[in-house]
């Protein structure tokens, strides 16, 4: 297998509410997304948004519990300050702040927004892995 990520799909109860707040949150949606499904360029790999219940059927997986799955997605910010604002952004578009901006154990600065679904989003400043120009993580 080669290293690497494709796809990120979220399953959620509404795909046109979800999509409407990924876009609110400057999102792109491809002209590939249909009414049951979208996708977003999100730098090199792909953000999709996929019924949850068709998501859970098509892995052979069950759809109910609606708890802490497992995952977070993280959005990497340039600058300390960047973080609380990312958050007020997602909250603005409709996120619910999970845990506001603050230093965190590991040396950064980080907080935490649910989407509409519930999918927590880490916002991180990382003096640690520098952003590159085009917003990927450069790993020491």
């Amino acid at each position: 297998m080669e290293p690497r990520l494709s796809l990120v799909t979220l399953g959620v109860a509404d795909v046109a509410r979800s999509r409407a707040f990924y876009e609110r949150l400057g999102f792109v949606a491809s002209p590939a997304s249909q009414d049951s499904v979208a996708f977003f360029p999100a730098g090199g790999v792909v953000l999709a948004l996929y019924g949850r219940d068709a998501l859970a059927e098509d892995a052979h997986l069950p759809a109910a519990g609606s708890g802490f799955g497992g995952i977070t997605l993280a959005h990497n910010v340039r600058r300390r300050e960047d973080v609380a604002a990312v958050l007020a952004e997602a909250e603005a578009a409709g996120g619910r702040i999970l845990k506001p901006a603050q230093d965190v154990f590991w040396g950064g600065h980080s907080g935490y927004f649910a989407d509409p679904d519930g999918h927590p989003w880490e916002v991180a400043w990382n003096p640690f892995f520098p952003l590159a120009a085009d917003g990927r993580i450069e790993l020491p």
